[in-house]
């Protein structure tokens, strides 16, 4: 397959003198750098960021990082609002409150709404 490609001039005068030395022309030794660059470009993601934390210094209770997480991410209108803000009470504010009280206030009202005018 042929594609093109930009590529600095530099690079190219430095891949052509590459080229010169070794005998070879430019597209060889482009294909030799792409069949050994591969190998070096693990797939396994998952292994290689396994421990990372840990292996640059950074302790951090698992637990504690994941109670901070879960309530970062709680909105005043998720289901799980008040299970979350009693195991973490320090992550939540007034104004959260504020407006976990203005949805279920809303939501009160809607469901009112809706008996009246399904009745």
């Amino acid at each position: 397959m042929r594609f093109l490609a930009d590529i600095p001039d530099e690079d190219v005068k430095w891949l052509d003198q590459l080229a010169r030395e070794q005998g070879k022309s430019r597209a060889a030794v482009l294909r030799e750098a792409v069949s050994a660059y591969r190998p070096q470009t693990s797939k396994d993601w998952l292994q290689q960021g396994f421990g990372a934390w840990a292996r640059n210094g950074v302790s951090i209770d698992p637990h504690e990082y994941e109670r901070a997480r879960r309530a970062e991410w709680t909105r005043p209108w998720d289901d799980d609002y008040d299970e979350v803000r009693a195991a973490s009470p320090e992550y939540f504010t007034e104004e959260d409150d504020k407006e976990r009280a203005h949805y279920l206030a809303l939501t009160k009202k809607a469901a009112e709404t809706h008996q009246k005018n399904s009745a």
